[in-house]
């Protein structure tokens, strides 16, 4: 018997799962019309009232040195960032609690190969690329409850490498 492959198409795939892609999925623009987020290109329930839901988020390059405006945290679950491309990228982090200080910031650069998952309620600043657009794919929480908080700095905080 053979078995002759057919295009990976979403209508074909739908009785299967779901195709993972960007090219004619709707994109909202977030983060300061910086990030073009390709939501939901997948949910994984969880029975608990949310659902892990999987993006790509395509990022616009930064020069440096970069103001940082804000801090983001998800108090109701993590969230994982994984490169779809092979460049150094920073992570700005600040623990979970209390609205972060510039004092309280952490910047780390990942050697392009790495992602991270952020534990719920670390405060973290949207997702910043150097060089060119880049994507990633993103795995977070969905569903009911505000899952979003956001912490604007008075005082210029900028990052260099």
């Amino acid at each position: 018997m053979q078995i002759r492959a057919q295009a990976l198409t979403r209508e074909a795939f739908r009785p299967f799962g779901d195709v993972l892609e960007t090219d004619g999925s709707p994109a909202q623009v977030i983060n300061f019309g910086n990030t073009q987020k390709f939501s939901k290109l997948a949910e994984v329930t969880t029975g608990d009232g949310g659902f892990a839901q999987l993006s790509i988020y395509r990022s616009s390059a930064i020069t440096v040195p970069f103001r940082i405006r804000l801090m983001e945290c998800h108090p109701l679950g993590s969230q994982a960032f994984y490169p779809l491309h092979h460049r150094p990228f920073p992570v700005v982090v600040a623990r979970a609690g209390d609205v972060p200080g510039p004092k309280d910031l952490k910047v780390f650069l990942t050697n392009g190969r790495q992602g991270f998952n952020l534990h719920a309620g670390v405060w973290h600043h949207y997702q910043l690329t150097l060089g060119q657009e880049s994507d990633y794919l993103v795995v977070d929480r969905g569903g009911k409850g505000d899952n979003y908080r956001e912490h604007h700095f008075s005082e210029e905080v900028w990052l260099d490498i």
